[in-house]
């Protein structure tokens, strides 16, 4: 082998060697680069994760924290409703707790009165005495509460509807309670006319609901107060959550209904069972009354009329109980 050929191959393998070590440490350094921009974007992934988890558990402690309160709010509003005073401003009633207890001590005497000076038992005067003064004033008091809320009730998705188109078309929520206030039916009217001139002075919004819901002790101003309470603490889209709670709204009308129509029948035999008894006595005492003086005038007939009509209000209870339907 001659010198220049010796020369060619030591210059080729170096050649070979010298690319073998630059590629090699081309591609470590390549992997390399990659190993540090994947590790650099793992850990950038993993951060925003936990980020992400952290803000959520946050935001959903807060709601929490937010539907404790609410609860706690409800329970006390709930004691607060059941009072005579509260009472007479859910009827819409001027009379004072006052006056209205004045009335019914008026009834109570006017019907035991008369009873105990024809002879009756005492103990029958005083039910009598306690049935009319004490049950006729608050059955009459719970019906003109029940009518109004019925009245309330058959319009507030409507409102709902008219919050929600004034929410997506870029009104405040103040101009569409303004809305509702003038153009819906009373009592729907009255009422957030008052929530209206209530944030006009400067009361807090939720202040107002709450005031709301005194007034109006239903599940549905409960649900109403709730979501925008929630909305102003957690924000969120208060469209698109009044237009919910719309379609639920809407969803228990359809229901209270169905319930109201499959349990006519039920409710009419009630009447019927429960106004017996006491149609055929009065005719019969209007017919024969001296057929009744036995049951009138006597201990025994006293005694077993008392039994009677503990026993009638005890079915009624019952049966009002079994078609009374709450949800």
């Amino acid at each position: 082998m001659d010198q220049a050929t010796l020369i060619g191959i030591i210059a080729v393998g170096f050649v070979l060697v010298a690319g073998y070590i630059l590629i090699g440490d081309g591609g470590g350094k390549k992997s390399e680069r990659l190993r540090v921009i994947s590790g650099q974007k793992n850990q950038k992934e993993s951060f925003l994760g936990k980020l992400k988890v952290e803000d959520q558990g946050a935001r959903r402690k807060q709601i929490e924290e937010t539907l404790s309160k609410i609860e706690e709010r409800q329970k006390k509003k709930k004691k607060k409703a059941k009072s005579l005073e509260m009472k007479l401003i859910q009827a819409d009633w001027s009379t004072s707790p006052q006056k209205f207890l004045i009335i019914s001590a008026v009834l109570a005497v006017f019907a035991g009165a008369p009873a105990f000076l024809m002879g009756l038992n005492p103990f029958l005067c005083l039910g009598l005495a306690f049935v009319i003064g004490f049950g006729v004033p608050r059955f009459v008091l719970n019906s003109a509460i029940a009518r109004r809320q019925k009245k309330f009730t058959a319009h507030f998705a409507d409102a709902m509807d008219i919050i929600v188109r004034g929410v997506r078309t870029g009104l405040p929520l103040n101009d569409c309670l303004k809305i509702i206030a003038h153009e819906s039916p009373n009592p729907l009217g009255s009422e957030f006319r008052r929530v209206v001139e209530g944030e006009s002075v400067g009361i807090p919004i939720e202040v107002c609901l709450d005031q709301l819901y005194e007034r109006m002790p239903i599940s549905e101003v409960n649900f109403f107060s709730t979501v925008l309470n929630i909305q102003k603490s957690t924000g969120g889209n208060l469209g698109e959550s009044l237009a919910n709670l719309s379609a639920v709204l809407r969803g228990r009308k359809i229901l209270r209904e169905k319930i109201k129509a499959l349990s006519a029948e039920a409710k009419m035999s009630a009447i019927i069972i429960a106004a017996l008894p006491i149609v055929v006595m009065l005719l019969v005492t209007i017919m024969s009354p001296d057929y009744m003086n036995e049951l009138y005038f006597t201990p025994t007939g006293q005694r077993n009329m008392m039994i009677g009509a503990g026993m009638m209000f005890m079915g009624t209870f019952m049966m009002r109980k079994m078609i009374n339907f709450k949800f």
